[in-house]
Order: structure tokens, then sequence, then C-alpha cells
């Protein structure tokens, strides 16, 4: 028999295999190996199209940015600079209050009687003067009473005359002693009667002639009327509380406005002086001037929740363009300061601790100047030190200048900017 193989002879004849390193249940890691190349390939991309941004940046550089300070600009490094010159003028002193435009009359009209409104003479917002018709009430219920009044006056005339004849014949027995005194007595006191009842009458005539005269109502002013309340066919009271029309003044008309008690005693030393004081009304925003008024008079007590004293001033109103109830800003004029220096408001400068200007020097160099502002009238302030009239000021520019800077100084018109509201 063949002789079989011992195992230790079968394992070294045994073909070998190679040896497997990924064995089953070790995955393999190869998304480490594509994650490190996806970070690697993003920061690439990433500093690539940051270089290309700094380069597109460089290569659209603004050339004309302005220099950064200090550097030199255009002229040779000499900035320039928009100046004015100081003028010899007048500026008003002004107090300034709010105010609403307020007729001088108002009337509301109603009828005086009861009775159906038969007409309407007028048309909504017709400028009417005193006298004009205005509506008429139904006169015929008024018309009979004053018929009835006087038949009941002639009835008690006759019989007023007929206790008079009486009386006289009285007066005649009483001589003769042919009637008793009581007699006499009773006939004076009946002729008294009489003529008190006849005077009734007379009023009751009158009465009624004085309705008929309210039948017919009239403007009792001059003035606008407003829109009408009450239709024609319609019955009206005397009780009613809707009237039939309402009619304002407008011209003259006036202004109520308020300044401040503080305000009060240079305008009441100025009234009692006998002065007129100017009233310019202005407009909501302060820019359009509507008229010119004088003050008139002034109310008798100041209003002690808001320090303030009303006045009013009247105005003609020719052209109407102060309409009732209206808002304006009030500009009373309290005093006109003539032959100061004035200069323009935008020129003056200041600080935390002082007022300053920018003088123009004839050598085209800037020096600060302190000033003290007087009056300020919108866009002109009076200067009561520092500078005169012709001296020359930087109005604009002035972030570029210090002490010594030298300029180029275009100085404007020579005409200084009216002072708002004075000599208008």
């Amino acid at each position: 028999m063949p002789q079989q193989p011992s195992p230790s002879s079968l394992e070294q004849t045994k073909p070998a295999t190679p040896e497997i390193t990924n064995q089953p249940g070790k995955p393999g890691r190869p998304w480490i190996w594509l994650l490190l190349i996806v970070i690697v390939g993003f920061g690439a991309y990433y500093f690539w199209a940051h270089a290309k941004n700094g380069q597109r940046a460089k290569g659209t550089a603004n050339p004309n940015m302005p220099a950064k300070a200090g550097g030199r600009t255009r002229g040779g490094g000499v900035p320039p600079v928009v100046a004015v010159r100081a003028a010899k003028g007048n500026i008003g002193v002004y107090y300034t209050g709010l105010g609403a435009v307020t007729p001088i009359y108002t009337v509301t009209v109603k009828s005086r009687v009861d009775g159906q409104l038969m007409q309407v003479h007028y048309t909504e917002g017709q400028f009417i003067h005193q006298g004009d018709p205005l509506a008429e009430i139904d006169p015929r219920p008024y018309q009979v009473q004053l018929a009835q009044a006087q038949g009941q006056l002639e009835k008690d005339q006759s019989t007023l005359e007929n206790a008079r004849i009486d009386l006289a014949r009285y007066q005649q027995l009483i001589v003769k002693k042919a009637v008793p005194e009581q007699t006499l007595a009773t006939q004076k006191a009946t002729v008294i009667q009489d003529e008190g009842t006849v005077k009734t009458d007379q009023a009751n005539i009158d009465s009624a002639k004085l309705n008929l005269v309210y039948c017919h109502i009239t403007a009792p002013i001059t003035g606008r009327v407003g829109l009408r309340l009450i239709d024609p066919g319609n019955y009206v009271q005397a009780a009613s509380a809707t009237p039939l029309a309402v009619i304002t003044q407008i011209n003259p008309i006036s202004v109520i406005f308020t300044i401040s008690e503080d305000q009060l005693p240079p305008v009441l030393r100025k009234l009692h002086a006998g002065a007129r004081l100017r009233v310019d009304a202005y407009d909501r925003a302060m820019t359009t001037k509507l008229a010119a008024g004088y003050v008139t008079t002034l109310d008798n007590q100041i209003d002690q929740t808001t320090g303030t004293v009303r006045l009013r001033a009247t105005f003609d109103n020719n052209n109407g363009m102060l309409f009732p109830n209206q808002f304006v800003n009030a500009r009373l004029l309290v005093e006109e300061k003539n032959g100061v220096t004035l200069l323009a408001t935008a020129a003056i400068q200041r600080n935390t601790q002082t007022t300053y200007v920018y003088f123009v020097k004839p050598d085209q160099t800037v020096t600060i100047r302190n000033v003290k502002v007087g009056t300020t009238n919108g866009e002109v302030s009076e200067i009561t030190s520092g500078i005169s009239p012709g001296d020359v000021v930087v109005m604009t520019g002035v972030d570029k200048l210090q002490e010594g800077s030298k300029v180029q100084a275009h100085i404007e018109d020579a005409s200084q900017p009216q002072a708002q509201g004075s000599n208008q």
C-alpha cells in the first residue's frame, strides 16, 4: 500500500497564499484621501481668488480721489473760500409769536320770528354789505296780527272818546250838584283805563309791524357769508339753535398772537409812548409774508399757565390773504437799529467758549477775531464789536483754515442779504 503523507508533510507542501491586509469586518480608508484632496483644492482656489481681487482693486483705484489731509490742493495749495464783506445798515428787533386770524366781527344770523323760510337772497361765500337782503320769512301771519291790532285800537279809541265826553258832562253837572262826586271820580278812572287800553293796542300794532320787519332778514355787518345752513321751504323758529347763516368781517381783520411776559415791558413802553408797533404775518413755514398791520390792543392779564400775554393786531387784508382761523406766525417789530455793522449770519463761527470769524487780511491770509453778536434777524446779524463795515470775512470753506492760512477769497455781492421782515 502506498504510504499516505503525514499532516506535517501536507502543511509543508501546501502552496503559499499572499497575506491580505484588509480583513473582513475592517473597512478601508480611501475617504480620508478624498477629503484631503478637497481641502487642498478649496484652499488653492481661495488664495487664487483673493490675489486676483487685490490686483483688480489696485487697477481700478480712482485717480480723482481727494488728497489726504495736509496734501497740496490745486492752485499751489491755497484753498479757495467764499467771503462776504461787512456792511453798515439797519436791522429790526422782532418778537415772534404764534397767532390765529380772528375776525373783528362774526355774526350768527338767526330768525327772530317763527315761520316758513320763503326765499334766500345770498349765494354761499358771497361778499355782502350791511343792509343787503339775506332771507324772507312768510309775513302773512304777522300781517293778519297787524290788522287785528289796528281794529282793536279803533274800537278802544271810540270807547275812550265816549268816556271823555261823559267825563266832561259830569264835570259840568258836579258844579250844579246834579250828580254825586263819586260818579265824577269813577268816570275819571274809566277815562284813564281806556287810555291805557289804547296804548296797549298801539303797542300790539308796533309789535306786529316789527315782526313784519323781522320777516325780511338783512345783513347786520359787511363781510363774507358762509355756507347756507337752512334751505328754503323749511319752518324756522326763533328759539332754534340752527342759524340761517354766519357772516365774518374780512376787511379789516385781526390776528391774535402771544408773546412772552418777559417781552411785555418793552412793548408797554412803546405803546404808552404812543408808538404804533408794526406786525408782520407770515405763513406756517415762516417763508411768505402774508400781510402787515399794527398792534391795536393787548389783553388785560397774563396767562399764568403759559407765561404769555395775548395781543391783537389789525390788518387791512385788501388782498384777502388772511382767512379766519388761519394759523400764522406774527412778528412784532419792537425797535429799529440804524447805522449798525451787519454781517451774514453764516460767516459767524461758534464753539463752546467764544464766537469768532475768520478775518481776511490784505495779504490774503486769515486771522481769527472774536466778535460779539447783537440782534439776529434771518440771514443777517448785528456785530457790536470785533469787525467794522468793509471788513472781509470768510463765510464758506472755514473747515480748511487755521490761524495764518493763505486763501483765495471770492467775495460775494456787496449787497448784504436783507433782514427778514425789515422795512418790507
